[in-house]
């Protein structure tokens, strides 16, 4: 299995070592013929609009709609918000999965906080599952997710942070900025599975 990290702005190379560390290939993609040789694609975080911006300079974007059509992809943070069908702005999406976000819904950079979370989705990659430590820099909620999404994971007061629908999953935090590797395992699960 190779997964591809889209490189063109972001924290594509925290994804790669992630990946490294389970076992699977991970490669920076930029172009959109790099997208065949791979069997999933995680968007990273970054900044939403740049990766837009540069996804429709680069002519990559209804590459990446027909790639989403067929195979997983993974958006964490603002990754997350390039892959929702609604940011309530106008921005370049590819408004693939039926979840709608609010960028920068916890504050500036200064406002950024870590939090254990229950995930009972990774139940089935860890069996003990222990809470997530998930770490929030500057991001997106996910306000609210469509019929066919489901939500993976919630703050203490309700406010959802990740979710997924069929082969596409989201996460408002970090997971590569951790040590736990558990959903770079669940990603890796739901590409085989796809």
């Amino acid at each position: 299995m190779i997964i591809g990290v889209l490189a063109l702005q972001g924290d594509f190379a925290e994804h790669i070592t992630m990946l490294e560390s389970i076992g699977v290939q991970g490669i920076e993609v930029r172009q959109s013929n790099q997208l065949a040789q791979i069997d999933g694609l995680i968007i990273p975080g970054g900044e939403s609009t740049t990766i837009g911006k540069l996804a429709t300079d680069f002519g990559m974007m209804d590459d990446l709609r027909r790639f989403g059509q067929e195979k997983g992809i993974w958006g964490t943070c603002a990754g997350a918000i390039f892959l929702s069908k609604d940011a309530r702005r106008k921005q370049p999406l590819l408004g693939l999965m039926d979840i709608q976000v609010e960028r920068n819904a916890f504050g500036r950079q200064v406002d950024s906080f870590e939090v254990e979370l229950d995930v009972p989705a990774l139940q089935a990659i860890d069996p003990e599952n222990q809470p997530y430590h998930a770490i929030f820099i500057r991001a997106p909620l996910i306000e609210s997710v469509g019929a066919e999404a489901r939500i993976l994971a919630s703050l203490p007061d309700g406010r959802i942070v990740a979710a997924q629908q069929g082969r596409w999953l989201v996460t408002s935090f970090h997971p590569e900025l951790t040590g736990d590797n558990r959903f770079h395992r669940y990603f890796s699960n739901v590409v085989s599975a796809s």
